[in-house]
């Protein structure tokens, strides 16, 4: 055997001992271990470049040492309005008092929120260009994606005037998914007196693994009182008609009220780390008694995770809410890979005699999560849960309504990336008015969907079946 064949097998020794060692998630380890096992070379760089635990890398313990240091007034104040609001709403959550106080997220619920949807790029764009011109302190936004195109260039032309006005304006874009505005459009925002900064900025040297860990969050904060989060990212494509020629479903929530003040502290804690600023808490940025002088009374959490947090908080919230569920779940999503846990949750709500249906694309933007994605459907099938394809245009909506009552808009997608490797944030709404707009909103897509039926699903072509299944082997990677 010559020296190269032998420095080789140890290698591959070596990597399989670190996988098996470092990544505790069992379907993940068998995953990158068949990677390496069937291409080597291939496998090895893919785990040691996107593949690492990087919950404990050093720089994301940083942000969460800066998160935890930035608010230690703030989340006292927090954690006692949120227990005294569960205190006194208790009978108003009905059976999902679990929920709202699930250890992870507990410290979250607000009341005094008003809320509105945003349905399309038609609906939130004109409203988000009213309220940010209206700006009398400060803008705080935050974008996975923002393009250099007619949407970009009205909010930039928006930031730019506001800036201009002394008021504050601080963004924060992801430096993947905006891409197209790193270079001449960022410095004219810059030059205009707009704060700007790259989430974890790509270098080529590390481009590999910092592509895994994206900023997928979409938040804006105006002085403190109004807010926005959801699935619409600044694009020309959330609207229709747009130049894609592709009809864009998707959905936004506006919020006025104290929900806003965890918005900000989501926004806050992801300033700090991209400026390396330390900004805390002042009464401008965080106007609590402003914020509980509204009379509205929607319950709203707002619910963050990402690779700095100890559990994926949005997963476990969104299971919560389907185990808790007596008699409904309707889930709207554009990507559908989560894990075995979640998968087992909607199957027990089935069985449970709970109406589950789901909407997914009739055709994905991936063609492999696609496959994965169908390779789930024929069990969930099985268990009563009923599966729709949207055909209209591409569903990119991140919805879920529970028993006409428990919500969640956000930026979560149902798939492993989201819950694990992505900085994502939804809000939970307990609020009957509210969620009986969403189940509406729901209800009307559902006239665009074609439904899966069981037998024909499991008469495909064997080899489309097969390649599916093969596919889904490497789930835990997607």
């Amino acid at each position: 055997m010559t020296t190269l064949a032998v420095l080789f097998y140890i290698a591959v020794t070596a990597a399989v001992a670190v996988i098996i060692i470092n990544t505790s998630s069992t379907p993940k380890a068998l995953a990158y271990l068949m990677l390496v096992f069937l291409f080597p070379v291939v496998g090895i760089i893919v785990y040691f470049s996107i593949g690492r635990n990087y919950r404990a890398n050093k720089l994301y313990n940083k942000k969460l040492n800066i998160d935890r240091h930035a608010f230690p007034e703030l989340e006292k104040e927090l954690e006692d309005y949120s227990k005294k609001t569960v205190s006194e709403v208790k009978p108003l959550l009905k059976n999902f008092v679990n929920l709202a106080k699930l250890g992870t997220i507990d410290n979250t619920l607000t009341a005094n929120n008003h809320l509105e949807l945003l349905v399309n790029g038609e609906e939130k764009f004109p409203d988000l260009y009213k309220t940010l011109k209206e700006a009398k302190k400060f803008i705080h936004i935050e974008y996975y994606i923002f393009e250099d195109d007619t949407i970009g260039s009205t909010v930039g032309d928006i930031l730019k005037q506001k800036a201009q006005e002394g008021v504050k304006v601080r963004f924060i874009y992801d430096a993947l998914g905006s891409k197209s505005i790193r270079k001449s459009f960022v410095d004219d925002l810059r030059a205009a007196g707009v704060e700007a900064f790259p989430f974890y900025k790509i270098k080529f040297l590390t481009y590999a693994n910092r592509v895994n860990y994206r900023n997928h969050r979409k938040i804006v904060v105006i002085d403190g009182t109004v807010g926005y989060v959801g699935g619409i990212n600044i694009s020309g494509r959330y609207i229709n008609p747009n130049p894609y020629n592709l009809y864009w479903r998707d959905t936004h929530l506006k919020i006025s009220g104290s929900a806003v003040l965890m918005l900000q502290r989501v926004f806050i804690a992801d300033w700090n780390f991209c400026a390396k600023q330390n900004l805390g808490v002042t009464e401008v940025l965080f106007p609590v008694q402003q914020v509980l002088e509204n009379k509205n009374r929607q319950l709203t959490q707002i619910v963050f995770s990402g690779p700095d947090s100890d559990y994926p908080d949005i997963m476990y919230a969104m299971i919560q809410a389907i185990l808790l569920s007596k008699k409904e779940i309707l889930i709207t999503t554009p990507y559908f890979v989560p894990d075995a846990s979640f998968i087992n949750a909607l199957k027990i709500a089935s069985l449970s005699e709970v109406d589950v249906k789901i909407i997914i694309p009739g055709v994905s933007d991936n063609v492999f999560v696609n496959a994965t994605s169908n390779s789930y459907y024929q069990e969930l099938l099985e268990a009563g849960v009923e599966v729709y394809q949207y055909q209209k245009g591409f569903v990119h909506a991140k919805t879920l309504v529970c028993d006409g009552f428990v919500s969640t808009v956000g930026t979560t997608n149902l798939d492993q990336r989201s819950f694990d490797l992505n900085f994502e944030v939804n809000a939970f709404v307990y609020d009957e008015t509210f969620s009986k707009e969403l189940r509406n909103e729901f209800y009307n897509d559902l006239r665009e969907c074609t439904p899966l039926e069981l037998e024909s699903w499991k008469k495909r072509p064997f080899y489309i079946r097969f390649f599916e299944r093969t596919v889904r082997l490497l789930s835990p990677l997607m």
